[in-house]
C-alpha cells in the first residue's frame, strides 16, 4: 500500500531567495505607505479648513494636450496617470510571483489565489445585501473588494508588530492577486464607450513592446516613449489607463540571461518601486482622501446603502472572506498550518486587508462618476472602514506579538555572521 504524502506546509518558512525579494518589496511599500498615511492625513485636513476652495480648485485644475485627447485635471492626472506606474509594478510582481515566487506552481498558488478570490467575492456580495436592503444601487459593488497593501504595512510599522516573514509574504501575496483582479474589473466593468481604432494602436505597441523584449533590446528610450503612447492609447479607446501599466508590467522578462545581473523586470521595478510607492500612490491619496467629515456627512455615510455596503463589505466582508476560504482551502486540500502559528494570525491578517484604501478610491470614483454627493460618501466609507480595518487588526496582532517576536528572533538569527539566517542553512543541513 502506497505511503499517504505529507501535507504541504502552510504558512511555513519560505526558501531564502524568496524571502530576499518579499523583504525588499516590503521594505519600500512599508515606506511608501507611511507616505500614503500623511497624504491622506493633509488631504482631509485640507478639504476641512478654510482652505477648501484652494484645494478643489488645485485637483480640478485641467491641463494637458487636448488635440491628442489628453486635456485631463489634476486628480485625473494622478488617477489615470501615475497610478499606471503603480500598476505596473502590480504587474512586475505578479510577474515574478508566476515565474520564481509562490504562484509558480499549483500546489503552492491554491490558497494564497483562493484566499484572495473569496476575500473579494465576499465582500461584494455584503455590498449587493445591504445596497438590496436599503434600496440603493449596485454600481459600487466592486469598491470594498481591493486591499491596499502599502496602507496595510504602514499600520505593521506603526505598531511595531515583529510579523513572521511568511504571514507578510502571504499578505504581499493575496495584495498581487487582489490587485489583479481589480484592474481585470476596472477593464471589464468600467469600460465607457470603445475606440476600436486607439484600442488597435495599443495592441500593436504591445505586441512591439513583447518584441523588444523577445529580442532583448535594451535601454529605456525604446521602452518609455512607447509605453507613454500605449498608456495615451489605451485612455482614448475608453478602456482605464492604469491596464497598460499591468500589461507591461506582465511582459517584462523575469529570467535573467547569463551575462545580466537583473532582469529587465528586476531593473523596472527597483527603480520604479520607491516613486510609485513614495510619490505616485501619495498624490493620488492627496487629491482622492480629501472629503467633508462634519457631522451631517458621517451621518449619511451610516445611513445611506451605498457607503453603508461598502464599510460592511470591507470590514466584515473581507475578514469573513479571506478566513473563510483560506480555512475551507487547508481543510480540503492537502496544506497543514505551521505548527508555530495559529489560525488566529490567518484572522489577524484577514481583518488587516481590510484596508482597502488606494484601489478603493480608484473604482469609487469609477462606480459613481455622474453622482457627486453619493461618490463622496463612498470615498468616506472607504476611509473609515479602512480606518475600523486598522484598530481591529491592531487589536488582534498585537495580542499575538510575543509569540510573533519569538518567531522573528529565530528567522533572523545570524550566529556565524555571514548574511544568512542559520535556520536556513539548518535547514539545508537538515535537507541534506
Amino acid at each position: 500500500m502506497a505511503a499517504t504524502p505529507p501535507r504541504t506546509p502552510f504558512l511555513g518558512l519560505p526558501p531564502w531567495p524568496e524571502r530576499q525579494a518579499v523583504a525588499r518589496a516590503l521594505r519600500t511599500e512599508t515606506v511608501g505607505g507611511l507616505v500614503l498615511l500623511a497624504a491622506a492625513v493633509v488631504a482631509l485636513v485640507w478639504a476641512n479648513t478654510p482652505l477648501s476652495d484652494a484645494y478643489t480648485t488645485i485637483r480640478d485644475f485641467h491641463f494637458g494636450i487636448p488635440a491628442l485627447g489628453l486635456d485631463l485635471s489634476v486628480g485625473h492626472w494622478t488617477s489615470d496617470g501615475l497610478l499606471t506606474v503603480f500598476f505596473l509594478v502590480v504587474g512586475i510582481e505578479l510577474k515574478r510571483e508566476m515565474v520564481v515566487g509562490s504562484l509558480r506552481t499549483p500546489a503552492t498558488a491554491a490558497l494564497p489565489v483562493i484566499a484572495a478570490v473569496c476575500g473579494m467575492a465576499v465582500p461584494a456580495a455584503f455590498y449587493a445585501v445591504t445596497v438590496a436592503a436599503g434600496g440603493g444601487s449596485r454600481d459600487g459593488w466592486a469598491v470594498p473588494m481591493a486591499t491596499d497593501i502599502a496602507f496595510a504595512l504602514a499600520v505593521l510599522a506603526v505598531i511595531s508588530t515583529h510579523l513572521p516573514t511568511a504571514l507578510r509574504a502571504f499578505l504581499l501575496t493575496l495584495a498581487v492577486v487582489d490587485d489583479l483582479v481589480a484592474i481585470l474589473v476596472i477593464a471589464v466593468f468600467f469600460t465607457s464607450d470603445l475606440n476600436h481604432w486607439a484600442l488597435a494602436g495599443a495592441i500593436a505597441g504591445l505586441v512591439v513592446f513583447y518584441m523588444l523584449q523577445r529580442q532583448r533590446v535594451r535601454g529605456w528610450w525604446w521602452y518609455a516613449p512607447l509605453g507613454v503612447a500605449i498608456w495615451a492609447l489605451l485612455y482614448n479607446a475608453g478602456i482605464h489607463a492604469t491596464v497598460a501599466g499591468v500589461a507591461m508590467g506582465l511582459i517584462l522578462r523575469t529570467v535573467r540571461d547569463r551575462d545580466e545581473e537583473e532582469s529587465p523586470a528586476e531593473r523596472t521595478g527597483r527603480l520604479l518601486h520607491p516613486l510609485s510607492a513614495g510619490l505616485c500612490v501619495p498624490l493620488f491619496a492627496l487629491f482622492a482622501a480629501g472629503v467633508s467629515v462634519s457631522g451631517d456627512a458621517l451621518g449619511k455615510v451610516f445611513t445611506t446603502p451605498e457607503p453603508l455596503g461598502v464599510i460592511v463589505g470591507l470590514v466584515a466582508g473581507k475578514t469573513l472572506g479571506i478566513f473563510g476560504g483560506t480555512y475551507l482551502a487547508a481543510r480540503f486540500t492537502r496544506a497543514r498550518l505551521n505548527p508555530d502559528l495559529a489560525w488566529a494570525d490567518v484572522l489577524a491578517l484577514a481583518a488587516l486587508a481590510g484596508i482597502g484604501f488606494t484601489v478603493a478610491l480608484l473604482i469609487g470614483e469609477l462606480a459613481f462618476p455622474g453622482t457627486a454627493a453619493v461618490g463622496e460618501h463612498v470615498k468616506a466609507a472607504v476611509l473609515i472602514a479602512s480606518l475600523t480595518a486598522a484598530l481591529l487588526a491592531t487589536l488582534l496582532l498585537r495580542r499575538r506579538n510575543a509569540v510573533y517576536r519569538r518567531l522573528s528572533e529565530k528567522e533572523n538569527l545570524d550566529a556565524d555572521a555571514d548574511g544568512i539566517p542559520d535556520i536556513y542553512q539548518r535547514t539545508e543541513a537538515d535537507g541534506a
